[in-house]
């Protein structure tokens, strides 16, 4: 009876270990990490954004907020 229950126990060990070795992180959802007057600016951000590593990848939007008001928006 023990080695039949250190048996069960071990491989249930063996196949949780396995499945959190193998899962991939969720992915993390776009968030709007600044706002740019202009295009380049917000290119600039975004670009710095991944070389300091705080993201992998990033798009700049044109977005209409109303007159005199930034229109650029950095997704990361």
């Amino acid at each position: 009876m023990r080695k039949a229950r250190a048996l069960a126990i071990s491989t249930a060990l063996a196949a949780t270990l396995t499945l959190s070795v193998t899962t991939a992180p969720a992915a993390q959802a776009e968030s709007i990490r600044y706002v740019y007057w202009y295009q380049s600016d917000c290119y600039y951000g975004g670009n710095f954004g991944i070389q300091a590593g705080w993201w992998t990848t990033f798009r700049c939007a044109y977005q209409y907020f109303g007159p005199n008001s930034p229109t650029w928006v950095l997704w990361a």
